[in-house]
């Protein structure tokens, strides 16, 4: 089965252009899985002979060893492309995984700042001095377009266009989209860019977000100034830049935005995704009810 593996992988990365860390997620889920099923049939088991009853009986042992429904739910989808692609390439019969469902995934209600923390932790001024405009930037641009980190700090100088107000980033997938930025973020972005252009190295970079040695601005480093920062604004909990997206998208629905046009500036391909902040919306408004109404 391994070899199955291997050459469903080289698809993935090579053919299909998934990321690495794409790839590298499937290699995980795929290697526990063949594992698990060679332990529980014998290493004669052939990929072919894979049947729904060897694959509900992993699904069983995952459940017994407390993995979450998410993870269980994501191995059975990466099963079912694995053995998609085989049968497309004629390798196996049927799909043995097709006629499975994984547990239901369970909906958390995702972490946001209230309008009091999010000013609390934009106006704090705290952080490295120099790079302090920087760092405002990438707050006021991540709340203001409601981005993820990845497409955050891959924002190019020439993905902006500051006389409308909008950004192009990449998304998931490659997908481009357009995003808004208002002219606070704007303004924020101004002041870093004379910053910016101190730095070494900065003519010759083409990203936005740059980091002291005048090199791109990463992820990792982007979570743990965030930290940092809130920390630093008196802010109790720890926030990630994901927080500042549900931020983000919570607050435009609070205010009456439309759903439909909150899904497409958060780049969600379906609206269920984006229906989870509605939820937390549709909260907030039975608290208030609670409170305010003499029968409740």
């Amino acid at each position: 089965m391994r070899a199955e593996m291997a050459e469903f992988l080289r698809h993935l990365g090579l053919e299909k252009g998934s990321s690495a860390h794409t790839v590298k997620s499937y290699r995980e889920d795929l290697t526990q899985a063949v594992e698990r099923l060679t332990e529980s049939f014998g290493t004669g088991l052939k990929i072919g002979q894979v049947t729904p009853r060897h694959l509900r009986t992993w699904l069983a042992w995952m459940q017994e060893q407390g993995y979450s429904r998410s993870t269980i739910g994501r191995r059975l989808s990466a099963i079912r492309s694995w053995f998609r692609y085989l049968r497309l390439r004629e390798k196996v019969d049927s799909n043995p995984a097709d006629g499975l469902k994984g547990p239901r995934k369970e909906r958390k209600l995702p972490r946001f700042l209230t309008r009091a923390e999010m000013d609390t932790l934009l106006e704090a001024d705290h952080g490295e001095k120099k790079l302090a405009p920087r760092d405002q930037a990438l707050w006021e641009v991540a709340y203001s377009a409601g981005v993820r980190v990845s497409e955050l700090v891959g924002l190019n100088l020439e993905d902006l266009d500051a006389d409308q107000g909008v950004a192009v980033v990449r998304g998931k997938g490659k997908r481009e989209r357009l995003v808004l930025l208002g002219p606070m973020a704007m303004e924020a972005v101004g002041r870093w860019m004379e910053v910016r252009a101190t730095l070494p190295q900065s003519k010759e970079q083409t990203a936005l977000f740059l980091n002291r040695r005048g090199t791109r601005l990463t992820s990792r480093s982007v979570h743990r100034l965030l930290r940092h920062h809130a920390r630093g604004s008196g802010l109790k909990e720890d926030v990630s830049p994901h927080a500042l997206r549900h931020t983000f998208a919570t607050h435009l629905l609070d205010a009456g935005a439309d759903i439909r046009s909150v899904q497409e500036l958060l780049g969600h391909r379906s609206l269920s995704t984006t229906q989870i902040y509605t939820h937390v919306t549709t909260q907030k408004l039975q608290e208030n009810y609670r409170k305010a109404h003499p029968r409740a």
